[in-house]
């Protein structure tokens, strides 16, 4: 039905609590992409929410799916895997968009396969569908140890917001991990990477 379509999942957490956070660079950029393009979100199965529409770049067009599961981070999977099996979407055809602490705030690196580094989303999503074979677009959110909080663990950083400084660059970031999913659909993962991830 749907074989010829792009899933581009940004992980998250549901609620307004969250929505500042680091852990929702994903939904962010996804946002980002729905705003771009005039697409609009609705419900996939109380799994997702999830919008159709196409994208177009210099005389290319291509359909999409963006999808924010609302599974909650560590469930992620489950809203992929239902939107990827109810649409046969081929794997080739995803890309999951999320926060990396193991990069600077800023910083941006596309891969396919390889590990999850410790992200729940990412292992949930490779759970479910078994195989970690889809593009990856990971947008650094940098480190609590980094941070000069010694006390900041892992779950409070990555719940936790932007700093003022950060907050002001956020929009130029967003619209960077955007165009690298747009450019891994329109020029393929090695142009890409050869764009974002020397930055």
């Amino acid at each position: 039905m749907a074989g010829d379509f792009w899933l581009i999942a940004g992980l998250g957490n549901p609620g307004a609590k969250y929505s500042n956070t680091r852990h929702n660079m994903g939904f962010m950029t996804v946002d980002e992409l729905a705003q771009r393009w005039g697409i609009h979100f609705g419900d996939h199965k109380g799994l997702a929410k999830l919008g159709k529409g196409t994208m177009s770049l210099g005389g290319q067009m291509a359909k999409v799916f963006l999808c924010k599961p609302l599974t909650y981070m560590n469930d992620s999977g489950q809203a992929v895997e239902s939107i990827r099996e109810y649409y046969h979407i081929a794997t080739e055809h995803i890309i999951v968009i999320h926060d990396d602490m193991d990069l600077e705030f800023g910083r941006i690196k596309l891969k396919v396969g390889g590990s999850a580094g410790g992200h729940n989303g990412i292992k949930s999503i490779d759970r479910c569908m078994h195989t970690n074979d889809y593009a990856r677009v990971r947008m650094g959110v940098g480190h609590a140890s980094r941070s000069g909080d010694a006390h900041n663990n892992t779950i409070n950083w990555v719940l936790g917001e932007f700093s003022a400084s950060q907050r002001k660059q956020l929009p130029e970031f967003l619209a960077d991990g955007a165009d690298a999913a747009e450019m891994i659909v329109f020029d393929g993962l090695t142009k890409a990477q050869d764009k974002f991830n020397a930055r």
